[in-house]
């Protein structure tokens, strides 16, 4: 029997699950957003983190979140790769094409988009590196920088990581939620390697 893979372990765990896992794996790719903005001005990094908040809270405490209303802001705040001439253009987009396949999953209670969010972070990791290091190499040489680079490794395993922990959780709770978006912080990297610098400021709904 062939070993399952992370994305097909994702889609046997329960709804909740699988969106404290796309909440986490988005809020890995945020700093990307918040670098990119820093290099050129352009978007606002805090309307990307207060609709992580928002759904941080929701996870943990349920209630009622406007999750259509912060899918429109992250939807203002995504860059074009047609009005920037920077690399960096292409992490900050994949970071609110995460969070807003994150917050659709969440409308329309649906699981697909949630595992999305795991292949859009993993993606993230491979288009970098091929713009950057591979940008130079053959096809094959690429190919294979990319099945032994150690950002690629690692997204992998952490992925893996996180979804053997919810594996053993039988419920989100408060105190799960906590713990999981504190992982982020002590982690301390994005998913490209970039400190994570926290922007705390509460959310509206």
């Amino acid at each position: 029997m062939s070993k399952r893979t992370t994305f097909q372990q994702i889609r046997e765990l329960p709804f909740l699950h699988q969106a404290l896992l796309a909440c986490y794996l988005s809020a890995r790719m945020r700093p990307n957003y918040d670098l990119f903005h820093r290099v050129t001005g352009f978007g606002d990094p805090k309307v990307l983190q207060g609709a992580l908040d928002v759904v941080w809270h929701w996870l943990g405490h349920g209630g009622k979140a406007n999750f259509a209303r912060w899918q429109e802001k992250i939807d203002e705040q995504t860059p074009s790769e047609h009005g920037h001439d920077l690399l960096g253009v292409y992490p900050a987009m994949e970071a609110c094409v995460a969070i807003s396949t994150l917050l659709q999953g969440l409308l329309d209670k649906e699981d697909k988009p949630l595992l999305d969010v795991a292949k859009v972070s993993q993606g993230s990791v491979a288009h970098f590196l091929e713009l950057t290091e591979g940008a130079e190499m053959s096809p094959d040489d690429r190919q294979q920088m990319l099945q032994e680079h150690e950002l690629v490794e690692y997204e992998i395993a952490m992925q893996q990581a996180m979804v053997t922990f919810l594996q053993g959780q039988p419920e989100i709770t408060a105190d799960l939620v906590k713990m999981v978006r504190s992982m982020v912080e002590d982690e301390g990297i994005s998913n490209l390697g970039l400190a994570i610098d926290t922007l705390s400021e509460a959310p509206s709904r």
